[in-house]
């Protein structure tokens, strides 16, 4: 009886380790590719291989961004992704007036 338990305990730590793991796994996931953008002045500016759900908040005032990514990107006025502009699909641009100042991949 008393191996029993043991070995219940064992597949229960065997089975949490499996599940934290995989979690673990999977939070960190990002878009593969890029999100290429330019400032008013034709600067360009390259995000690599952005974090899936976070705040980036872009180096300059974008004219234009390029999704070159495998994922969806939000693109915001605000620098803390507030006042929602558009969804660029993978493979979209976008020239916008008013100049962006922050995305999130929506993966």
């Amino acid at each position: 009886m008393l191996a029993l338990a043991h070995l219940g305990r064992l597949g229960l730590a065997v089975g949490m380790a499996a599940v934290l793991a995989t979690g673990l796994a999977t939070s960190a996931q990002a878009a593969t590719g890029r999100i290429q953008y330019f400032d008013v002045n034709g600067q360009e500016f390259l995000i690599t291989d952005p974090p899936d759900n976070v705040c980036l908040t872009l180096q300059a005032r974008a004219s234009t961004i390029d999704n070159e990514t495998n994922k969806s990107v939000n693109v915001y006025l605000g620098t803390a992704c507030n006042t929602f502009v558009t969804t660029l699909e993978p493979g979209r641009a976008v020239a916008h007036v008013g100049g962006p100042q922050s995305v999130r991949v929506i993966g």
